[in-house]
């Protein structure tokens, strides 16, 4: 890929764009939900050696992240893209409103990107 088609070069530098593409609490919250099922049923595939189960974890994480970017958000998912940067900041998102401080991280990058603007 060239420098073009890749413009982050670092988790660091992905996640301001990553948070930015996130603004709508209701994105965030489908995001939660689906990556919750997925883990879910993760946990459940390996609990009862259903393997099958494996099949549905992307299909259910994905689904809701996807549905809450074309019809809440309405962009273009960063998973596309930028797949292993969007996986990690998908953690590192459900981290952040587990303990209660996404929507903070969200203000904060917003307002650091329209000072920059």
């Amino acid at each position: 890929m060239s420098n073009k088609e890749n413009k982050y070069s670092s988790f660091a530098e992905f996640w301001p764009f990553y948070v930015g593409e996130h603004s709508r609490s209701a994105t965030r919250t489908l995001h939660f939900i689906g990556t919750t099922l997925g883990i879910l049923l993760l946990a459940t595939a390996v609990a009862t050696k259903l393997w099958y189960l494996l099949v549905l974890v992307p299909v259910v994480s994905y689904g809701f992240a996807w549905y809450s970017h074309f019809f809440v958000e309405r962009n273009r998912p960063a998973t596309f893209k930028y797949p292993l940067y969007s996986l990690l900041a998908d953690f590192k998102m459900y981290y952040l409103i587990l303990k209660g401080d996404m929507n903070s991280e969200v203000e904060r990058i917003l307002q650091k990107q329209k000072i920059s603007d």
